[in-house]
């Protein structure tokens, strides 16, 4: 399975906020609240990587009720590509 790296995960999650007229911080540690980023944007952000990857991923998994930030949204990305 081709994967995706953080920093084309982070491109994309750009990409769907600079479609709202928002910006992506350059600090990881942002909370997604401070920058709008909401459940619809995740969704939107799922479809970007799963078109990406040409594979469906398990974005029902437990972890994301845990997410926070916008480090927690990559390292999601990241455990989901590798299991």
């Amino acid at each position: 399975m081709a994967t995706l790296s953080r920093d084309q995960v982070r491109t994309l999650m750009g990409e769907v906020l600079s479609a709202q007229g928002k910006q992506l911080p350059a600090d990881d540690s942002t909370q997604l609240s401070e920058i709008g980023f909401r459940s619809l944007d995740f969704s939107e952000l799922a479809l970007r990587v799963e078109d990406e990857l040409d594979e469906e991923l398990n974005f029902d998994a437990p972890g994301l009720r845990s997410i926070e930030t916008v480090s927690d949204v990559l390292d999601f990305v990241d455990q989901l590509q590798t299991s």
